[in-house]
């Protein structure tokens, strides 16, 4: 794993041992403070207080097993083979527990997956998806914030909003990424409430919803209320703004590889040397929002749930290519939204797929895992085709852009080409993906340009989420069948 023996730091390994370390043996008024005991420049709590709990969770176990694992100070840096697979084990169950049921019963869950085996087949495909499988479990991250979230979507997809609010509340309160999809729960339950009425049935479902966000709140945050300062301080490090606009960025040498419009744009305009923090965050903010606003509006509207889901894959993607202090890793944040909707269009969902695992490819590259990023896209790749058929699936129709094609009128002769280009330029895509990776791997850059290949994933990357969002958007938009299942909310 990266990081492995190379102090100081040691890598996100010793970052989840240390929140173990740092919650089993200190209060918890002490958990988000830098003091002696808690040094905030190495690996300081920086989640919400669930990850903090469950990591306290886990030093409860591991104590009982080692306490060498995580005693105070002495523990750091500390590797061995048990408890490799300790920690490897803690994530497995976390899988066990929190996510896979959920991909699982939000499959069986699926109209158009009717039979048992096409339901598995669909959960087949999801669980594949590389990116879960080499960068978060590979990094010790724990699914649960997805797991909850996708506990949400379930609710919410059969009507249970209060479980639903409850269930995202939960991811949000383990990690504050979960923003990226807050937008779309937040604007589909307030249009459920105004197609009610907000001065009947609306009202009240709103009053609960409220009520019930509150009290999530008020639980999860419960031993931080003692003062005014811990809430400020748990805040501070769940947003350090102060960082700058790419901190989060894995890589240290400029221009920072990441497939987002802001280190994209750096390799041509030194946007850090021209522009001062403030105006850089709110540069973000704006273009952040600009670009949700057509979607939030069209939810609140005209709520559905086919609608819901395409929103939390637009929003998601429009957090992670114009928002502030982005990592590598977010990705997976728009990657599990367009799971969801595999069902619906295999042959772009597959693709955004298969884009979003090569956007990480440096970093995968610098964990060593080559091979298993071969197999697993591979894998993913052949099960896609296999199961849903992706390459007859690429008509107008089947990729939900006929309403779009109609509103075209007279300017729609090229759409009976379209099956044929859409088909030419996924395999264009795979082949320039396939033959960047290996050259990543094998060739060594121009001494001039030491991150060539980085720099030319990042970008390439970066070009095709923009024209996924372009894609979303216009799904989303032209969606007729939203006014459709309008009635059944009503």
């Amino acid at each position: 794993f990266l990081g492995a023996g190379k102090p100081p730091m040691y890598g996100d390994y010793e970052a989840q041992r240390h929140w173990q370390e740092v919650t089993y043996n200190l209060p918890i008024r002490q958990w988000y403070f830098n003091t002696s005991d808690n040094n905030l420049q190495y690996w300081g709590l920086d989640y919400p207080p669930l990850t903090a709990y469950h990591s306290f969770l886990c030093a409860y176990i591991a104590k009982l097993i080692n306490p060498d694992w995580i005693a105070l100070h002495t523990s750091r840096g500390y590797e061995s083979q048990p408890h490799k697979l300790f920690m490897r084990t803690t994530v497995f169950v976390a899988d066990l527990l929190i996510y896979i049921p959920a991909v699982i019963l939000y499959c069986f869950s699926l109209k158009e997956t009717s039979t048992k085996k096409k339901a598995s087949i669909c959960a087949l495909c999801i669980l594949l998806y590389p990116g879960l499988i080499l960068i978060d479990h590979g990094h010790f991250q724990y699914p649960l914030s997805l797991g909850f979230a996708l506990w949400g979507v379930l609710y919410l997809s059969y009507d249970w909003d209060l479980l639903g609010s409850v269930a995202f509340c939960l991811a949000l309160n383990y990690k504050q990424m979960e923003l990226y999809h807050s937008l779309p729960f937040f604007c589909y339950l307030l249009g459920k409430c105004f197609k009610k009425g907000l001065k009947g049935k609306g009202l009240v479902l709103l009053t609960k919803i409220a009520g019930t966000v509150v009290v999530s709140f008020a639980v999860c945050w419960l031993p931080f209320c003692t003062d005014m300062e811990q809430i400020m301080q748990v805040l501070r490090r769940r947003f350090p703004i102060d960082r700058g606009l790419f901190e989060a960025c894995m890589f240290s040498s400029p221009p920072p590889h990441l497939a987002n419009i802001w280190c994209s744009l750096s390799v041509l305009i030194k946007i850090k040397n021209i522009i001062s923090p403030q105006i850089q965050l709110k540069l973000s903010f704006a273009v952040t929002f600009l670009s949700l606003l057509p979607t939030c509006i069209k939810l609140t509207v005209q709520p559905s749930l086919r609608g819901f889901k395409f929103a939390l894959v637009s929003c998601a993607l429009s957090f992670f290519l114009f928002s502030f202090q982005v990592h590598e890793k977010s990705i997976l944040l728009v990657s599990v939204p367009v799971c969801l909707i595999i069902n619906e269009i295999p042959f772009m969902a597959t693709w955004f797929l298969l884009v979003s695992t090569f956007s990480m490819l440096p970093l995968l590259l610098k964990d060593g895992l080559l091979l298993a990023y071969a197999v697993t896209m591979l894998a993913l790749l052949l099960a896609c085709v296999a199961s849903f058929s992706i390459f007859e699936k690429t008509s107008a129709e089947d990729l939900q852009l006929k309403p779009f094609s109609l509103s075209l009128k007279g300017y729609v002769s090229w759409f009976k080409s379209f099956p044929k280009i859409v088909r030419s330029l996924f395999l264009l895509s795979i082949s320039l993906m396939g033959v960047l990776s290996l050259m990543s791997a094998a060739v060594h850059p121009p001494q001039r340009l030491p991150d060539l290949f980085p720099v030319s994933v990042s970008i390439i990357s970066c070009l095709h989420f923009l024209l996924f969002l372009v894609y979303f958007n216009v799904v989303i938009l032209w969606d007729s069948k939203n006014s459709r299942s309008q009635k059944k909310i009503s």
